[in-house]
């Protein structure tokens, strides 16, 4: 099936797209760290320092998904779709997140190939969201 006629050449190069309409990103799988005894204000104040890094790699184009799984017995926290080529880059913004730096996180990093479409994903989700996080 062709999909010539809906093909949009300027936005594909916009969004970094190759000829399939995809890109490499760099996929984080978040899991709980080594060092998890934290007060609980000071669990509530790394949770809010991570969602800010969150917020500033989104912003800053560096982040194109984050969410964080439900409840689960893997230790298994959530995940980041990082828009870098590399693995390298990946590791160093997750260097730059508050509950890495703390151990209360630790993220696993894996090239991934995914729909440059992807990249729209942020700027769509303002329109959706009533309130910040």
């Amino acid at each position: 099936m062709s999909h010539a006629n809906e093909y949009d050449n300027v936005l594909a190069e916009k969004l970094g797209a190759d000829e399939y309409g995809m890109k490499t990103y760099v996929m984080a799988m978040l899991k709980k760290g080594p060092n998890r005894n934290q007060t609980p204000e000071e669990a509530a104040e790394l949770q809010r320092a991570h969602m800010d890094n969150i917020g500033r790699m989104a912003q800053a184009g560096q982040l194109v998904l984050a969410g964080p799984f439900m409840p689960n017995d893997d230790g298994l926290q959530g995940i980041y779709i990082f828009n870098v080529d590399s693995v390298e880059k990946a590791k160093a913004l997750t260097e730059t997140d508050p509950a890495v730096k703390a151990g209360r996180l630790v993220m696993e990093l894996y090239p991934w190939y995914g729909s440059a479409a992807l990249m729209l994903v942020n700027e769509e989700h303002k329109k959706v969201a009533k309130k910040d996080h």
